[in-house]
């Protein structure tokens, strides 16, 4: 008893080490009192005599959820098709990751590896402080790039506590790891952190978790929501060139060294959305072709290079030169290309790309390190306020035109049409191209069909507000009763109205409204010109799925005792 009391107050205090911001879904009971080691496995128990028998109970019931732990443990010998081995990681079966893999469910059991181990965390999920949404994600494969983000984790009661899951070891050679077809063009993209929620594989497009989203103004490039339209390039960056030619220019040839030299250095934070972020509620209403993003297809990053009027100016167009040339238009190539050498291309309106207060960048690194292979290495495009599809990367070629790109995602992708138009009607010649994007905004956590106890007596909101433009946010309202009555949440971020290329993050604690069983959460923004966001989708859906800013929405349950 004493033994599953010890083990029971571990669990409870590593809440706090696991999430310390979460800790309190865990240690309703106070458990998180000042506290004293009793022994050198890092076991902590309560000074308070009334707090360690609620800690006894405790005890009791995660001792019985060891006991099953053992029983799962039999079960799982019994079920693998491994043999049981001596391997360094220590004696048990042996089970491929592919096993592991299918056991991503609260009925199947959750499985996660660490360090060549198989651990069954079954018990634990509902008791994560940090709420079972964000330690699923591991379900059915590594925790190593999870812990990699909370850092916290890496301590050694931690991961003494985790070796109470044990189950077995993981197989050397794992069935289920492949080589890579060679003639695959995909085969050589880089690989991907496990938490971002996968659209399309080839090519490879993926969101964050809403959950993880709003928890930095910065996020940090693991998680950064992922968009390509064709195989990832990969270049050298010591052969790496960028050529600046067209109208008005003397055509010229940069190296990257020639970029960190010959220039400036200058640094945004910017937010960087896709086009289609929250089509997933179009296809609600009607279903549209494009792929099935949530709300989560924008992401933060302070991104360093230089200023694309500079390099411009450099090869000889300047504002006075443009009336001369007639350029409209400055044109953007990626050297990602599709089997017939076609490659990615986008433009900006040229006044966009010479002015000072645009921001616009010719980048090369991405929160102060080179930028990741799937977000353009060596260098991409940054258009501050701009949509994502105009923001090339892996950028090879600059063009001074009197045309925009011929690009087919410039002249028959990301614009936005009526809801009455249908793909036997649309004329994408009809609607210029999407620039500037509307104000949104989004709830992150909690997370759709979250549980909430009434006992709490309040519920905390968390998500983002941005505007393209530079346009600042200056009010995000929250409802808990579908827009009924509205709350003004807390704004965090930089405090600008104009020029304002970053997202604010806002949160609100709220009362529960009495005897309700069920929330339907909304937010809308406003930004510093007073747009703000429309109540529906239906009014603002089209047939590509673009554009999608309507209040967002969130349905919870709130429980109450029997």
């Amino acid at each position: 008893m004493a033994l599953l009391l010890r083990r029971s107050i571990l669990c409870g205090q590593l809440g706090q080490v696991l999430c310390p911001r979460g800790s309190r879904h865990l240690m309703r009971m106070n458990l998180a009192q000042p506290v004293r080691k009793i022994s050198s496995h890092s076991a902590y128990v309560t000074k308070s005599s009334h707090y360690t028998i609620i800690g006894a109970l405790v005890g009791t019931m995660t001792g019985l959820g060891l006991i099953l732990n053992k029983q799962k443990l039999s079960q799982a010998k019994e079920a693998s098709t491994s043999n049981e081995d001596e391997t360094p990681q220590g004696k048990g079966p042996v089970y491929t990751m592919e096993e592991v893999s299918q056991h991503n469910t609260a009925e199947k059991g959750i499985w996660v590896t660490y360090q060549g181990n198989v651990y069954d965390i079954t018990d634990f999920i509902a008791h994560h402080p940090g709420g079972s949404q964000k330690v699923i994600l591991a379900a059915g494969g590594a925790l190593e790039p999870f812990w990699a983000l909370y850092a916290v984790h890496n301590t050694q009661h931690v991961r003494d506590w985790l070796e109470e899951f044990r189950i077995g070891s993981l197989a050397k050679d794992d069935s289920s790891h492949h080589a890579a077809d060679i003639k695959d063009p995909f085969a050589n993209d880089p690989a991907r952190h496990p938490a971002l929620k996968v659209n399309t594989k080839k090519p490879f497009n993926a969101e964050p978790p809403m959950q993880l989203l709003s928890d930095n103004l910065v996020t940090p490039n693991e998680i950064f929501f992922i968009r390509n339209h064709l195989p990832v390039p990969d270049i050298d960056e010591n052969k790496y060139e960028l050529e600046i030619t067209g109208e008005g220019i003397n055509t010229v040839t940069l190296s990257l060294e020639d970029l960190k030299t010959k220039f400036p250095k200058h640094s945004v934070t910017a937010t960087m959305q896709c086009a289609g972020n929250r089509r997933s509620e179009m296809n609600q209403i009607k279903m549209v072709k494009g792929l099935n993003w949530g709300a989560a297809a924008i992401s933060t990053a302070e991104w360093t290079g230089v200023l694309l009027k500079d390099v411009l100016r450099y090869a000889g167009l300047d504002d006075s030169s443009v009336g001369k040339t007639a350029a409209q238009h400055i044109q953007f190539e990626g050297a990602d290309h599709d089997i017939t050498g076609s490659t990615y291309g986008a433009s900006i309106p040229v006044n966009s790309a010479l002015s000072s207060e645009k921001d616009v960048l010719v980048a090369y690194e991405m929160n102060g390190v080179p930028i990741p292979r799937d977000h353009g290495f060596p260098v991409r495009l940054v258009a501050p306020g701009v949509v994502g599809a105009r923001n090339v990367k892996w950028l090879k070629k600059i063009i001074s035109s009197k045309e925009e790109s011929l690009s087919h995602w410039q002249q028959n992708d990301y614009k936005g049409f009526s809801p009455s138009v249908d793909w036997d009607t649309v004329d994408f010649k009809s609607a210029p191209a999407i620039q500037e994007l509307p104000v949104t905004s989004a709830i992150c956590d909690p997370p759709e069909g979250a549980v909430i106890s009434a006992d709490e007596g309040e519920i905390s909101l968390k998500g983002y507000a941005w505007s393209g433009g530079g346009r600042g946010i200056v009010r995000v309202d929250v409802s808990l009763d579908d827009g009924k009555t509205w709350h003004v949440a807390k704004l965090e971020g930089e405090d600008k109205l104009e020029r304002a290329w970053a997202w604010k993050l806002w949160h609100a604690t709220l009362p529960l409204p009495e005897g309700k069983e069920a929330l339907q959460i909304c937010v809308k923004a406003v930004d510093s010109s007073y747009n703000s966001q429309p109540e529906g989708v239906a009014p603002i859906w089209n047939l590509r799925g673009v554009l999608s800013n309507a209040w967002h929405r969130v349905n919870v349950k709130v429980e109450h005792e029997q």
